[in-house]
């Protein structure tokens, strides 16, 4: 056909959201919503610590609902946190998930309701193949997601990041029923995070929508998404680290951490590439890790996005609307914030850039980044990262 072109593309997009300040009061009337009677409310141990999740299940017993609680999941979860997760789903007789949390609470939630009834260790569902056939939907548990961090948009996301610590690598487990049935998101709830966590955070909200605004592909959804989601961190971040209780901050620095999950089904790239293998071997914080490699990884694909970048910069409305302008824009924004420069300065040596470099280039979101980097290109990358080099 004359003048056919390859725009085409798969697209999908998030689930029901209960939005706004408050609305944790709704818990309760969520959890019936999905038929659940005696949910299992999944977080993590710092948080099972404070008076939220108390607060929280006395909301959904005041429903009349029976729930219980699980929160041994490490910061970066693993497959034993996940098979201890379902031993207490089927001994506990439970009938869906509240998974409430951070990246981490989610994402060992969601997985949790994948396998609870399948039979299967969790590792059977890595995002290979079609090994996501291998579950029977209707014994998938429903989820209400509740985040309390603006970061890594795993509430919308239909995947989760699981350490196998016997190989010492995250893998992604994928189910497109892993997507939370609902999600009730309250900014409310982030008021309380102190400013080094919003920042790496917020900076890992800033990641996704901007490797997924330069991924190639055709899915301008995503891009625009991606571009009002990195206004809005341009608008908020700061304000959120240096006033918390700013709840107009909060409110629009949760809505880029939907964006950004939301819009990275077209792809990630690099930052994520070198993330997950640093998450896996340092146990690092995994939206710092973001933070730290992306001015490094922007300059090694400045060949490919350079254009796209400065398009960036002048939808922004940046005084210097370039690729230097934008690079520049990132480099203030975590000083501003506290993001250290170096992966030197979070502990992070370079004896390991080989292995790393290999681990980067095997990794799934590494086929969207826009250069196709070799494992020596990422292990080069990431010894600037460690020193400083741009």
């Amino acid at each position: 056909m004359s003048g056919q072109s390859n725009l085409n593309g798969n697209w999908n997009y998030p689930t029901a959201m209960r939005f706004g300040a408050g609305r944790i009061a709704e818990l309760a009337d969520c959890c019936k919503a999905l038929g659940m009677e005696n949910p299992l409310l999944v977080t993590d141990p710092g948080l099972a610590a404070l008076p939220m999740i108390g607060e929280a299940m006395a909301i959904v017993e005041k429903g009349g609902l029976k729930v219980a609680l699980f929160s041994e999941i490490k910061g970066n979860p693993t497959g034993k946190n996940v098979a201890d997760g379902v031993d207490a789903f089927n001994a506990g007789g439970h009938d869906g998930i509240i998974a409430f949390g951070g990246g981490s609470a989610l994402d060992a939630a969601k997985a949790i309701a994948l396998v609870a009834k399948q039979g299967r260790p969790v590792f059977d569902f890595v995002d290979e193949g079609d090994n996501w056939l291998r579950a029977d939907e209707a014994k998938i548990a429903p989820v209400v997601a509740v985040p309390t961090t603006s970061g890594t948009g795993s509430e919308v996301g239909r995947a989760s990041v699981i350490t196998d610590e016997d190989n010492h690598i995250k893998r992604i487990i994928f189910h497109p029923k892993m997507l939370p049935a609902l999600v009730l998101a309250d900014p409310a709830l982030t008021v309380g995070l102190p400013p080094h966590v919003t920042a790496a955070t917020g900076m890992d909200a800033l990641s996704h929508n901007l490797e997924a605004y330069c991924a190639p592909g055709f899915h301008p959804m995503a891009i625009g998404i991606a571009v009002e989601g990195i206004r809005l961190v341009n608008e908020s971040l700061v304000t959120a680290c240096e006033d918390g209780a700013n709840i107009d901050a909060r409110a629009k620095m949760m809505a880029a951490s939907a964006m950004g999950a939301t819009a990275f089904q077209i792809g990630l790239g690099g930052m994520h590439s070198l993330a997950h293998p640093l998450g896996a071997l340092y146990d690092a914080h995994h939206g710092m890790l973001n933070a730290v490699v992306m001015p490094y990884i922007l300059v090694a694909n400045r060949s490919s996005i350079e254009t796209r970048i400065a398009e960036l910069a002048r939808s922004m409305g940046l005084e210097d609307q370039t690729f230097d302008g934008f690079l520049n824009w990132v480099l203030d924004l975590r000083e501003r914030i506290g993001i250290p420069h170096t992966l030197a300065e979070i502990g992070i040596d370079d004896a390991q850039a080989e292995k790393v470099g290999q681990m980067a280039v095997n990794d799934p979101t590494a086929g969207t980044n826009p250069i196709p980097f070799s494992a020596e290109e990422y292990a080069n990358i990431f010894r600037n990262a460690v020193n400083g080099t741009l």
